[in-house]
């Protein structure tokens, strides 16, 4: 049974910093790459930064420089994001998302806010 357990939202002031945390339990080893998307009001979800088992990673054009994606902990199963020069338009809910060999694992996402 795979499990993928957020942690570390809350409210921030535009400009703040948080940092997020993602567990993930269960057929670990099978992990190719965990990732972060979000989900605002009114949108769909997207990707916000992905890394792979070997440690590539991916960020969305609007998060470049500003959020940092890492991992550590056995097959990588712990990912980070790190989240610096908050903006009001990252308010969203944050979802951690694992590919364990093609499956996609969710977590139940972490609801971030920032405030002006």
């Amino acid at each position: 049974q795979v499990q993928l357990v957020e942690s570390g939202g809350g409210l921030v002031q535009a400009g703040g910093s948080l940092r997020l945390s993602c567990v993930a339990s269960g057929r670990i080893f099978d992990i190719n790459s965990m990732g972060w998307y979000r989900q605002a009001p009114g949108k769909q979800r997207e990707l916000v930064a992905s890394i792979t088992r070997g440690g590539m990673t991916n960020y969305a054009d609007s998060v470049k420089g500003r959020f940092t994606i890492s991992s550590d902990g056995a097959a990588n199963s712990r990912v980070y994001l790190q989240m610096n020069n908050l903006k009001l338009e990252d308010t969203a809910v944050y979802y951690c998302k694992g590919d364990f060999i093609g499956l996609d694992y969710w977590g139940k996402g972490t609801l971030d806010t920032v405030s002006s």
